[in-house]
């Protein structure tokens, strides 16, 4: 699919809701294409490429909106899809809240697609991952992972002018090195494929898992803890949907009662930027409104949140530009966070410990009480016991159970920031931290 196709698309929709006598018609058109080299025990065990379309079509008929969606896009598809969203939105009742559609407005383009980057073949993709899995095996240890390219397209037009496009490539990389009893991990993502160094990953995934054999199992308590850039991802990215106007009238946000308050440390700022140079995305939401950087907070205050066109309606101010979907139910949300960090590295950060836990990553995260932000979750991949200012050896995972809000008004040190991924479908900019008094709850037995 190319740019003139999206268009192509948008004029027939149009045209078909306007024989029926609905002119106000808003297209999101998509193009995808992915492929995957995924390897286990040493070896490519499966490559798999996928190109699909999409267009999800929305109707505004009498104060009434509903949408209807379709993956095949000939002419018939697209009449059906036209007609199921208009006999959708007849059988609503009108929102006197609802706003028309969104109008025409200037974007600033973000160069974040490369054609080489979505042509890279699965040989090429094959010899990285060979190159990878040779440094995890000279290590005596067995290799896992993926490695994955794509390439996209999304755009937003309106019968009220809205065009927005944007095209973009991804190259994913993850690795974990597995020993007799301990593991080691490494991930990284980037736009542009050469951003990526699959050896130097597999290097980092054994080292870590030769450094945690023979886990020791400490008893539960609160340590100081030193958190890698991707654990920071995947707790501090529980709380961004909360950072919405939606979430906050509708009572589902912990700062229902702190816009404006001191809620976290006074060295955590976090903006979200679109035009970060580590971040990716397009630079416009769904309803093609561009979108704004945000001061979500200064000096551990909350400043700013997102709000989509119907939420700044409601409100009496301007959209931010992070609007999903309509109709839905969220709202909008922050979709590029970007964590600021500091000047002091992982290694500084290990030297000034006398006695902490230094944590790769986490997975299993769950909110467990919504209105104090608190998680309970566990650290995997490597978990190590610092004594004296240096890693002293591995250690058995920990289950823990902490509380963001305390979590963030404790962070003794940050990292300079750097674009992380962990388990959460995003990625964002972070940095590693160190958190004095963190609470691990319990030991695992994995």
């Amino acid at each position: 699919m190319d740019t003139n196709h999206c268009e192509e698309i948008f004029e027939l929709a149009a045209r078909h809701a306007r024989a029926q006598g609905v002119p106000d018609v808003e297209a999101l058109i998509g193009w995808h294409t992915s492929a995957l080299t995924r390897f286990a025990n040493n070896a490519i065990h499966q490559n798999v490429a996928e190109r699909t379309g999409w267009l999800s079509l929305r109707v505004l008929w009498e104060g009434r909106t509903a949408r209807a969606g379709t993956n095949r896009l000939d002419g018939e598809s697209i009449r059906r899809a036209v007609e199921e969203a208009i006999a959708l939105a007849r059988v609503q009742e009108p929102d006197a809240d609802l706003p028309p559609l969104a109008e025409p407005a200037a974007l600033t383009p973000v160069e974040r697609h490369f054609a080489d980057t979505a042509a890279v073949t699965p040989q090429e993709r094959a010899r990285a991952v060979a190159d990878a899995i040779a440094e995890v095996r000279a290590a005596g240890q067995t290799a896992a992972g993926i490695y994955s390219t794509s390439d996209s397209l999304t755009a937003v037009l309106n019968s009220r002018g809205v065009d927005a496009r944007h095209a973009e490539t991804m190259a994913q990389f993850s690795v974990t090195a597995m020993a007799r009893d301990s593991s080691g991990w490494a991930k990284a993502t980037a736009c542009h494929h050469r951003g990526l160094d699959p050896v130097a990953l597999a290097r980092t995934a054994a080292g870590k898992a030769a450094a945690s054999a023979a886990p020791l199992e400490l008893p539960p308590g609160r340590y100081t803890a030193i958190l890698e850039p991707a654990a920071v991802l995947d707790l501090a990215g529980q709380m961004f949907g909360d950072f919405s106007a939606t979430a906050i009238r509708d009572g589902r946000s912990f700062l229902a009662e702190r816009i404006g308050r001191k809620v976290f440390g006074e060295n955590i700022r976090i903006l979200d930027d679109v035009y970060h140079a580590l971040q990716a995305g397009a630079p416009f939401d769904s309803e093609g409104v561009p979108r704004r950087k945000l001061s979500l907070v200064e000096n551990g205050v909350v400043r700013e949140v997102a709000y989509s066109r119907q939420a700044a309606r409601l409100a009496g101010v301007s959209p931010t530009g992070h609007g999903f979907p309509v109709p839905n139910e969220y709202g909008e949300a922050p979709m590029n966070p970007v964590i600021e960090g500091g000047s002091t590295s992982l290694e500084e950060m290990i030297r000034s410990t006398a006695r902490g836990i230094l944590v790769t990553r986490v997975w299993y995260v769950r909110e467990v009480d919504p209105s104090e932000k608190i998680l309970t979750g566990m650290t995997r991949d490597g978990t190590f016991l610092i004594e004296d200012g240096r890693i002293a050896r591995g250690v058995r995972n920990f289950r823990f159970n902490v509380s963001l809000l305390e979590m963030l008004s404790s962070v003794e040190a940050l990292s300079p920031a750097v674009r992380s991924s962990g388990e959460e479908a995003f990625d964002m900019v972070a940095p590693a931290m160190k958190v004095s008094a963190f609470p691990f709850a319990a030991v695992t037995r994995f």
